[in-house]
């Protein structure tokens, strides 16, 4: 249980509440209303410094109670008074000083908090009790007050608020969780109210002077309690519109109506509302000065009016006139002033000026709501009417605000605009709008008991209405806990059956049946050991066992539902009383179940053979409870207690034998012994003794006093005559005390409410009425046969005093699981828990008690209280539907969540057989059927003698015919007439003549029928038949049971034949824009980087011959091209640098910014955006729909057409296939007719022997030609009649409605007839034959003669041929049939194809049409949405052309300034190459060229001087050849420039002029120019600022166009879409099996889905190949960097090599480009070829000397070789004498060798160093490989080369 924290504000803990609420049940009714009032005249004289910080208290003085209860005046009686009549009036305090005097003192800070605790209710326990105030502590709630008005607010918008009982409960819409708040008076809750704010809301409580308290939101603290409104409980309370003011009605007996200045806690203004009770009250919206109360036959109007006395609050009750008087329950005040009202019988009522205008009713006078209207609302210009029916209907304002009455009826007729059935059964008592924003949802109080939410919105997406909460409405009338869990099943008078969870605080399951349950048990563990099992009692006497078990345990199936927590199984029905059950009881062994009712019956059932009824016993009143004997009793018993005062005690009943009761009349048993307890009332006598025994004790007390008195007197005054006079005349008086009370019995005996076993034949009883007020222990008299129990009394022979229960008795009782504490359920709705000790049966310790109230007090009696199984909760039901769960442990106990267990399905349950329920409220009782059945018994015997008796008769009848017969055999002159046999002739004539008379009379009758119902069939056939383009025709096999059946298919839909326009053009794609803007720029691009045409001109002619003849010539020849080539060199060079220039620039210009992208790599993005597959949920919140994929209604439609015409096409053709299958059975049966008739007539011929059986003859089924269904004719119709008529007679009343199988049945008749007539023509043709063959027959009988022997040949030969074609014949039919079947069986599997596809195509055209409904309603805003994109779209592409051509302006502009430029620096260049080097006048010229001037302008133009001076400076200082040192000298010295200097040119100081000039036009030029071009640079910066303002709100505009798509596309998949699946296309397993919720799961078709595991594959390659070309690329880059360092380097290089070069042969670093572009001198070509020639010449003639000396070269070289073979010769003689000289030293010298030559340690020291230093250099060499390799980032690393001796 969850409630409010205790809340202390700044100021300290307010002392203001009353002292104590810890008060005692008897309290409750004793405090008075006057100690309030007296209270607030206390609290009057507090002034507003006693609630200052830290000091707020009310001053209560603690003295003042016993004054209190003597009683005192209302507070109120001066400031107010009522008049009667139809105006009441309050008056306030006489002078406006003391208004402002009382205002002064009662004002209240508005910080100010009470304490919760200081108000609320707590529970009562009996002094020095040591019971803990906290013994049972709320759990949870299952329930609320659904007949109660006003039941449900919304505090926002997850929190809901309602009352149960006396709980206050807060319930979180969302986590269900409840938060309560309890009653402060402890007597229940009457109305609740929210501030329109939501920061506050009311409880108007309900006792003894009940006060209002009002609770802060969120923090439910008490703000304010207001005190005094009523005397008893408050019906009803609103606010105003500002919330400023609280108007409050009371309920019986006094109905005042007061309005509340709430936040001062002071009445405004107070009078009698009406002498009935008022349901409602109300404030104008629109003025807070006029308020609206309804009621119990009563509607009246209030304003509050300044009067010269004071302010009043005048009253006019509303006056039904004409009308019928209603009592008003829903109304709603206009802005006008009038009141829309409903009425009992649904109409609305318009009044005005307390009359009614109109009352509005529906087209044909029918009701607007089919019962009472409990609501009526306006909201959103729209009236809003909720009614009993379960119906919500909208209305139009306009309309109702305008009514008025149009005839004397006073009748309007008005439609409603929408309406909303909710459910069956539903009865909407309130509703309330919830704030969602965007949505028209609202919460509506079922006084069914349900919770709903409903979607008001009324378009195409519209939500079903919702029920959030279901409980039960009315009184609960039983319980039941299992005995093995926490489980708990409820029942009350709604019908249904409720179980609940109540540990996890969870229903569970409910079932609802035709009638209300009244009795209810669960089965014990010894019958059901999974206590799976309960027992319920209904109000027709209806006893059903149900099995309770959790459905998730059932084998799960592909397709089920979703599985609830729990359901219940019927498993046994029967019904063994009349009228309503009202106690259930199982034996202690579980081998019995006993039933009571209030027919006065007792039945027993034996439990173990499905119980089967054992008897019953009849009871003297009826039954109220059952109770079997417990284990400590020696015998199992049946106590029986009645309802008035007749308790009896059944032993167990005899279990007989199979078969031994069969043949019993009745189940009642006679000669049971059965105790009885006619209880006497004793309270009488008890009351009696108890006053005796008080007297008692006063008359000792009063002795004691005398004696003390006597002795005290006695020893001050002494013994005289005086005092004893004194005392005798006391003792006189004394004598006369005040009879003691009388013995009374009531005349009527009171009801015995509950009661329980004590020991064996004793009990306990607990009494309504006079006898309340203890429980009395009762014990059974000995069994005695022959009394009476009427006539004899029994009496309690023992009692228990029950405080405060004289009128609150209690109504039922249970034990704890160990009987120390017994809980008791009182009829006010409390609950009272006594303490008892161990096996206590005699409540001797029955003294303290814990007392809480919890249900509602007025009418929440307690119909069942039970403990858990294991003591740890305890549950209550009671009158006022609500459940309350308690737990008797403490909250830290239960911490640990608990949950129930559902018992486990038991097997085979869902294949287990549901017995045949008992509907019928009539059905015959268990003894009701034995008695019925012996009762046909006894029938039956009686239509035996009859049968008999009918047969006697039928025998006189063909006796009489008999004699007929003989009559007509006798001579026709002996024959009797068959008039003779009549007893009077004229009977039979006027009979006659009769039905002659009748039949015209009849038909004369039947002929405005006849006309009437021949229109009626014409418009039958025009809206069913004439609509129809083929009926269905079944076509059925012959051999076997196969059928098909054609579509019934109407013409085409207009769908298929009407297109609707498309919406308005959609604008291009960017995408698109991309593309064609894309080419444009290649397009320009492919333009830019044309090639120039270079046109090359000749320097010198071209030849004059091909080849010369001589060298000389050729040289020449060579020369000349040599120099053409030069010169055309030269020309293509200086080409080649302009284009290489070109390049570099274009180059520059290309080159790409840091985050440039490629636009290629953008278009193959976009375009994989768009175009690839990218499956993106269309639920997810940032799904894009793209441009393609985008829908709208006309392709819907459109898309609708296709698929209807593509299914009426496809049905069309499977139709004509269908009629050609029937038209080749007709074909089929006519040639099986023939070939038939055939073999009959060759079987005529054979002999019987050799006979075959003729096939059957197939039939032509009505159904095959159902164009024949509407021929008739008499004979057709008359058969219908009678079949109808037999039918009708057959048929109950209930069922005689259904009229359309009896005309289905008709059009059978007719068909069949027609059916018969088909083969017709065939059965003439067989008739013909026959009758042919029957001629033959006889002929041959006739001509019969000895056959010869060629005869007797013939006829063998034709025998065998008939046998021949009898056998052939019945092949051919065979094989007829077959054919046909197995046609039929082809078409039949292509139709169930077609079905297939059919079923999805109609499952496809429902999906699409609520598409296209969905789309229509978006379409008018996306078409506004799409327009405007589309308008700025075009706006921004004129401003984007617009810049362009401003670009492409500018762009000549700059180039037109550019050549100004160029043309002012060729004037200075020119100028200066004029006056050459070392001119002395130079400065002077320069000056007079640049001088600014001022020149008058050919045209005049916009500006004055300075702007002509700013242009120069401007010109001027953009020149590249004016200097800084000019401009100085320019602005210090001042020079003549008219005169030229002496000894200086004329020519050129004109020249300076005349240049000055140009430079002058230039610059005013340039000035015109640089103008135009800021013009343009403005133009162009304000064409960008409005293409960035475009671009923003197309950019907004597409986002809303593309928000809206997406919330088409959110509305689009809202709505459902069935896709029939098999199980092996799931794919979704957890564990191995198919969960049961499947709501996570995507569908896909199986091409998607394999492009889309393609599309992985293809991806995954794609990512492959990307990451090689990644990796591929990644190293290009690293080579290109280290290329282009290499590169870099090497420019340096060559640059340098160039410089080196330049300076070595030019001595100075020149212009290449220049160089380059040198010409040719030709001039000195010419010499060079003069020179050639000449060289030429000189060339002959050395080559004849060079001939000369080559000669004498020869013959010196053959000389030197001859002189080099003897030099060799000589040399190897050398050689040898060499070789001989060294053998000789040698012979010499052998003696010393040994010790001369090197040592052999040096030897190997050598080797060694030797192979060290080959071992460094391989290393080395190996150093510098690896040194290589490192250069390379991505080289492999080898490892060191190892020396061969490392190796070693």
């Amino acid at each position: 249980m969850k409630e409010p924290d205790d809340h202390d504000t700044e100021e300290g803990k307010s002392d203001r509440s009353q002292s104590s609420r810890r008060h005692s049940p008897g309290s409750w009714q004793t405090a008075s209303r006057s100690t309030t009032k007296e209270d607030d005249k206390v609290s009057e004289d507090i002034t507003d410094e006693t609630l200052t910080e830290g000091e707020k208290s009310y001053l209560v003085d603690d003295d003042s109670d016993v004054e209190h209860l003597e009683g005192s005046s209302s507070s109120f009686q001066d400031d107010y008074q009522e008049s009667t009549g139809e105006s009441q009036y309050m008056k306030t305090p006489g002078s406006a000083a003391e208004e402002a005097e009382e205002e002064v003192k009662k004002k209240i800070s508005e910080s100010f908090f009470y304490e919760y605790m200081e108000l609320v209710s707590m529970p009562f326990v009996t002094p020095d009790s040591n019971i803990p105030l906290d013994l049972l502590t709320l759990v949870h709630s299952f329930g609320y007050d659904c007949r109660k008005r006003a039941n449900l607010q919304l505090l926002d918008s997850n929190t809901s608020m309602y009352i149960a009982g006396n709980q206050l409960i807060f319930l979180n819409l969302k986590t269900k969780e409840q938060i309560y708040l309890r009653s402060s008076s402890g007597r229940g809750i009457g109305i609740i109210g929210v501030h329109p704010d939501k920061t506050h809301f009311t409880v108007g409580e309900k006792g003894i002077s009940p006060e209002i308290i009002i609770y802060e939101y969120p923090s439910l603290r008490p703000y304010r309690v207001l005190r005094d409104g009523t005397d008893l409980s408050y019906a009803y309370m609103d606010f105003n519109s500002s919330g400023t003011l609280l108007a409050s009605v009371g309920g019986h007996p006094d109905y005042t109506l007061t309005i509340w200045n709430w936040k001062e806690e002071q009445p405004i203004l107070r009078t009698k509302a009406f002498s009935q009770e008022v349901f409602k009250v109300t404030f104008n919206p629109e003025d807070d000065e006029q308020l609206t109360t309804s009621g119990s036959g009563h509607i009246k109007f209030w304003e509050m009016a300044h009067t010269f006395t004071g302010l009043k609050l005048q009253g006019s009750l509303g006056r039904f006139g004409k009308t019928a008087t209603s009592d008003i329950e829903g109304y709603m005040e206009l802005p006008d002033g009038k009141v829309v009202s409903g009425s009992e019988w649904g109409n609305m009522l318009v009044w005005e000026a307390g009359l009614i205008k109109v009352e509005l009713c529906r087209t044909g006078s029918k009701s607007c709501h089919q019962g009472p209207i409990n609501q009526i609302m306006l909201d959103e210009g729209e009236v809003i009417t909720a009614g009993s029916d379960g119906c919500i209907r909208i209305w139009d304002f306009e309309t109702i605000d305008t009514a008025d009455i149009i005839d004397d009826t006073g009748l309007l007729e008005i439609e409603p605009i929408n309406e909303l059935q909710v459910d069956k059964n539903v009865k909407l008592f309130s509703m309330i709008k919830m704030n969602e924003t965007g949505n028209n949802v609202w919460l509506a109080q079922d006084s069914s008991g349900a919770i709903w939410k409903l979607d008001l919105s009324f378009s195409n997406i519209t939500q079903d209405p919702e029920c959030l909460f279901s409980f039960h409405s009315g009184a609960i009338e039983a319980l039941a806990v299992s005995p093995i869990t926490y489980l708990m099943a409820t029942t009350a008078l709604d019908c249904s059956v409720r179980i609940y969870d109540f540990a996890s605080k969870t229903p569970l399951a409910h079932v609802k049946f035709k009638q209300g349950g009244t009795a209810l048990a669960w089965v014990p563990r010894l019958i059901s050991y999974t206590g799976a099992q309960i027992v319920v009692g209904f109000e027709d006497g209806v006893v059903r066992i149900l099995e309770l078990y959790d459905p998730k345990g059932l084998t799960i199936f592909a397709g089920r539902k979703k599985f609830l927590d729990a359901d219940l199984h019927l498993n046994h029905v029967f019904k063994p009383h009349t009228a309503c059950i009202t106690a259930l009881a199982f034996e202690r062994d579980g081998e019995i179940l006993a039933t009571g009712s209030i027919d006065k019956t007792v039945f027993f059932f034996e439990v173990e053979k499905d119980y089967k009824p054992i008897g019953y016993i009849t009871t003297p009143e009826p039954v109220c409870q059952l109770m079997w004997s417990g284990v400590s009793h020696p015998d199992s018993t049946l106590l029986i207690i009645c309802e008035n005062d007749y308790v009896l005690e059944a032993p167990l009943p005899t279990i007989r034998e199979e078969g031994e009761n069969n043949d019993a009349v009745s189940y009642e048993i006679k000669d049971m012994c059965i105790k009885c307890f006619h209880f006497s009332s004793v309270k009488s006598k008890i009351m009696r003794l108890i006053e005796i025994e008080k007297r008692n004790r006063l008359k000792e007390l009063k002795e004691k006093e005398k004696e003390e008195r006597r002795k005290r007197l006695a020893a001050e005054v002494g013994k005289d005559g005086e005092l004893e006079s004194q005392e005798e005349e006391e003792e006189e008086k004394e004598v006369e005390e005040e009879p003691l009370p009388e013995i009374f019995i009531p005349s009527t005996p009171c009801h015995i409410l509950c009661g329980f076993y004590s020991g064996p034949g004793k009990f306990w009883l607990s009494l309504g009425g006079y006898d309340a007020g203890f429980l009395y222990h009762c014990e059974f008299p000995p069994y005695d046969k022959s009394s009476d129990i009427t006539e004899k009394k029994d009496e309690p022979f023992d009692f228990r005093f029950l405080e405060d229960t004289e009128d609150n008795p209690i109504h039922t009782i249970t034990f704890s699981f160990n009987q120390d504490m017994m809980f008791c359920g009182m009829q006010d709705g409390a609950i009272r828990v006594y303490v008892l000790s161990q096996n206590d049966s005699s409540l001797t310790s029955m003294e303290h008690y814990w007392h809480f109230s919890i249900h509602d007090n007025d009418y929440g009696c307690i119909k069942g209280i039970s403990t858990s199984y294991d003591d740890r909760f305890l549950v209550t039901v009671g009158a006022d539907s609500n459940i309350f769960v308690f737990s008797t442990f403490s909250v830290f106990e239960l911490r640990e969540s608990v949950k129930a267990k559902v018992p486990s399905p038991r097997f085979g349950i869902e294949t287990a057989p549901i017995p045949k329920d008992i509907e019928d409220s009539k059905a015959y009782s268990i003894e009701n059927a034995r008695r019925k059945r012996e009762h046909d018994k006894l029938m039956k015997e009686v239509e035996e003698i009859k049968a008999r008796k009918r047969e006697q008769l039928k025998a006189l009848r063909d006796q009489f015919q008999k004699l007929l017969r003989m009559n007509e055999e006798l001579p026709k002159h002996m024959q009797f007439k068959r008039t003779d046999f009549d007893i009077d002739s004229k009977i039979r004539a006027e009979i006659n003549r009769k039905t002659v008379h009748k039949i015209q009379q009849v038909e004369k009758e039947l002929a405005w029928e006849k006309e009437k119902h021949e229109l009626g069939l014409k418009k039958l056939q025009n809206r069913f038949r004439d609509s129809l383009e083929s009926d269905t025709v079944v076509v059925h096999a012959i051999q076997s049971d196969h059928k098909i059946s054609s579509y019934r298919l109407a013409k085409p839909s207009k769908y298929s034949k009407f297109k609707r326009a498309s919406q308005s053009d959609r604008r291009a794609s960017k995408l698109e824009r991309f593309e064609k803007e894309g080419i444009g720029k290649k397009d320009s691009q492919k333009d830019a980087a044309g090639s120039i045409s270079v046109q090359e001109e000749s320097v010198i002619e071209k030849g004059k011959q091909f080849r010369p003849k001589t060298l000389s010539q050729i040289m020449v020849e060579n020369q000349i091209e040599k120099t053409k080539k030069l010169v055309l060199k030269a020309e293509r060079a200086r080409q080649k640098i302009q284009q290489r220039k070109k390049q570099w620039e274009d180059l520059y210009k290309s080159k790409p910014a840091d985050d440039y992208e490629d636009p290629k790599d953008v278009q193959a993005i976009k375009e994989a955006q768009v175009y690839m597959g990218d499956f993106n949920l269309k639920t997810a919140p940032d799904y894009k729909i793209p441009e393609h994929m985008r829908v709208n209604a006309a392709k819907k439609e459109e898309e609708l057409g296709q698929l209807d015409s593509m299914t009426h096409s496809k049905k069309r053709h499977m139709n004509k296939c269908i009629l050609s299958l029937r038209d080749l059975k007709v074909a089929v049966i006519e040639e099986i007719q023939c070939l038939v008739q055939e073999l009959k007539n060759i079987q005529s011929t054979l002999h019987i022997s050799k006979h075959i059986p003729i096939p059957q003859t197939p039939e032509i089924h009505p159904e095959e030609v159902p164009e024949k269904r509407f021929h008739y004719d008499e004979e057709i119709l008359l058969a219908f009649k009678q079949q109808q008529k037999t039918e009708g007679e057959k048929m109950p009343p209930a069922e005689q409605a259904g009229s359309t199988a009896a005309s289905g049945r008709f059009l059978r008749l007719s068909s069949l007839k027609d059916g018969d007539l088909t083969t017709r023509d065939s059965l003439a043709r067989t008739s013909r034959a026959s009758t042919f063959s029957l001629e033959i027959s006889k002929l041959t009988e006739f001509e019969k003669a000895d056959p010869t022997d060629v005869e007797l040949e013939i006829m063998k030969r034709n025998e065998i041929k008939n046998i021949y074609m009898q056998q052939y014949l019945a092949n051919r039919i065979k094989e007829l049939i077959v054919t046909f079947d197995a046609e039929l069986h082809l078409l039949r599997h292509r139709k169930l194809k077609l079905d297939t596809q059919m079923k999805l195509s109609d499952l496809h055209h429902v999906t699409l049409f609520q598409e296209m409904l969905l789309l229509k309603n978006f379409e008018k805003q996306e078409n506004i949405l799409q327009n405007s994109v589309n308008s700025l779209d075009k706006e921004e592409q004129d401003m984007q052309w617009k810049i362009s051509e401003t670009l492409k302006e500018m762009e000549e502009k700059k180039n037109e300034v550019t050549r100004l430029q160029d043309q002012e620096k060729a004037l200075y260049a020119g100028f200066q190459a004029a006056l050459g080097e070392n001119n002395k006048f130079a400065n002077f010229l320069m000056k007079v060229l640049k001088k600014r001037i001022k020149r008058v302008k050919k045209k005049e133009v916009e500006g004055d001087a300075d702007e002509d001076e700013e242009s120069d400076e401007s010109s001027e200082e953009e020149s590249s050849l004016e200097s800084d040192e000019d401009e100085s000298g320019s602005e210090d010295d001042v020079f003549d420039d008219s005169i030229c200097p002496t000894n200086c040119d004329v020519n050129l100081f004109e020249l300076a002029l005349q240049l000055r000039e140009k430079r002058l036009d230039i610059e005013e030029a340039l000035v015109e120019e640089k103008k135009i071009i800021d013009n343009l640079k403005k133009e162009y910066d304000t064409l960008s600022k409005k293409v960035k303002i475009v671009a923003t709100n197309l950019n907004a505009a597409e986002e809303a166009l593309e928000a809206y798509q997406r919330e088409k596309q959110q509305r689009l998949n809202e709505l459902l879409v069935v896709i029939p699946l098999k199980l092996h296309q799931i794919e979704y397993v957890v564990f191995g099996e198919i969960p049961s919720d499947l709501s996570g799961t995507l569908v896909f078709s199986n091409r998607s889905l394999g492009r889309l595991q393609g599309r992985i594959v293809q991806l995954q390659e794609e990512n492959t190949k990307q990451q090689k070309l990644n990796k591929e690329w990644r190293e290009r880059r690293k080579q290109l960097i280290r290329d282009k360092r290499e590169m870099t380097k090497t420019i340096k290089k060559m640059e340098g090599t160039v410089r080196e070069l330049m300076m070595s042969k030019f001595g100075r670093v020149i212009d290449l480009a220049a160089l380059q572009t040198l010409s040719v001198n030709v001039t000195l070509e010419e010499l060079k070829i003069k020179k050639l020639r000449k060289e030429l010449l000189n060339a002959k003639e050395m080559k004849k000397w060079e001939e000369k000396i080559a000669q004498v070269r020869w013959e010196l070289m053959m000389k030197t070789k001859e002189h080099t073979k003897k030099l060799h010769q000589m040399n190897d003689l050398c050689m040898e004498k060499k070789t001989l000289d060294s053998r000789l030293n040698t012979l010499q010298n052998q003696q010393g060798n040994a010790f001369q030559g090197p040592r052999k340690a040096d030897i190997l020291a050598r080797e060694k160093v030797t192979e060290l230093i080959q071992f460094q250099a391989e290393r080395i060499l190996a150093l510098k490989k690896e040194i290589a390799l490192l250069r390379k980032k991505d080289a492999l690393i080898l490892p060191p080369i190892q020396s061969p001796r490392e190796n070693r």
